[in-house]
């Protein structure tokens, strides 16, 4: 055996693959933890949702591959869901691919635009992935700062001041990932203008944009977007379908080939019953919406007393998934979570794993039950 390729050299094994060995580990000991750092939804999806796989699965002639861009009724559901929602028009024919989950996304965008040498622009803090995928493919990472002071936006005019003549692509994500920062039009409208001016693809990702948020948005709706944007989405959060692995890209019809021809070279097509499960869930009615976000309030509420428990600071106004709180200066984000870990028997992020600018912060999931979050609550003395 010759070795691993240098490529691996490059990267790390992800956090949460690495941590949860600990973890469980702790778990196997008989420690009686409360896992709160990871995002992964644990209620279920839509009676309805189910029984459309269910249906499927049992049809002898739904078991062979499918298309790599999915059946139409797919793409046609993802297109009424933005028109819906969002009041974005895309042509299911042409200007949507369905994705196993959005993370293979990351990678598809990655390998249809960039040679190795290129730069992207990767916020800091953000989504690791970002990073990992970037220094497989030997491109450059280039980061630039979210700052609380600014509220988690991008600094235009110090990015403009930067030298972005190697930069092809920009990732975005908003609501932010880690920080729960909010979307807005004027940001979008920055963003467009920024990505115009500079000749640089901004990607949005955007799998948070209905958990704790009144009025979702995509950045597709902005004016001249499809010229300079693309933008993931998943069913992982929205639908409670993370292990389903359902999401899509939304673009102007060339980019979406491109990323086509990359992505029928890597996968032969989405399972048919999970193809109409996702169809089922897109058209669930905005009182799914309502019904989940009134679980996910009184989940956070109980984090923000925890929180509040451990000396920590927060901004009620952020949405999402996750709870970002503040550590005083004196304190460092890797020892509270493994102090909570081994004294507590509570698992929660560190901040850095997003960035440097994360340092200083942690994060709490809401994928955990009121009885846990209260249990972990009552275990701080």
């Amino acid at each position: 055996m010759k070795g691993f390729s240098k490529r691996l050299n490059e990267v790390q094994e992800y956090y949460f693959s690495q941590k949860l060995k600990e973890v469980n580990s702790l778990k196997a000991a008989g420690k009686p933890i409360l896992n709160m750092g990871i995002g992964s939804p644990d209620l279920p999806p839509h009676p309805k949702v189910v029984k459309a796989i269910c249906q499927a699965a049992i049809n002898p002639s739904g078991h062979g591959y499918q298309g790599y861009q999915g059946i139409p009724k797919l793409r046609e559901a993802f297109s009424d869901f933005y028109k819906e929602h969002y009041s974005v028009q895309l042509d299911p024919d042409g200007e949507i691919l369905p994705l196993l989950g959005s993370k293979e996304g990351i990678m598809h965008v990655s390998m249809a635009f960039l040679d190795a040498g290129d730069q992207v622009l990767i916020p800091n803090p953000g989504y690791p992935t970002y990073s990992s995928v970037c220094k497989l493919l030997h491109v450059e990472p280039v980061y630039f700062d979210l700052l609380e002071s600014q509220n988690w936006e991008p600094d235009f005019d110090a990015l403009s001041k930067t030298d972005l003549s190697k930069v092809k692509l920009m990732w975005v994500n908003y609501p932010n990932m880690p920080t729960g920062a909010k979307a807005s039009k004027v940001l979008f409208e920055k963003l467009i203008e920024f990505g115009r001016e500079h000749e640089i693809i901004i990607v949005h990702d955007n799998p948070y944009s209905f958990i704790l948020e009144e009025n979702p948005i995509s950045i597709l709706k902005i004016n001249g977007a499809m010229e300079v944007a693309l933008e993931l989405n998943s069913l992982s959060k929205t639908a409670n379908m993370a292990g389903w692995r359902v999401g899509m890209i939304g673009g102007k019809k060339e980019w979406i080939q491109a990323i086509t021809k990359v992505k029928s070279n890597m996968d032969s097509g989405m399972f048919l019953g999970i193809q109409e499960g996702a169809i089922a869930a897109l058209h669930l009615e905005k009182d799914w919406y309502s019904k989940l976000n009134f679980e996910y309030r009184k989940r956070r509420e109980l984090v923000w007393q925890l929180a509040e428990k451990l000396g920590l600071s927060y901004d009620p106004d952020a949405v999402g998934m996750f709870v970002w709180a503040k550590l005083p200066e004196s304190i460092n984000d890797l020892e509270l979570v493994d102090k909570l870990l081994y004294e507590k028997s509570i698992f929660i992020t560190p901040g850095r794993i997003f960035g440097s600018r994360g340092e200083g912060f942690v994060r709490f999931s809401l994928c955990v039950s009121t009885e846990i979050i209260q249990e972990a609550i009552d275990r701080i003395i």
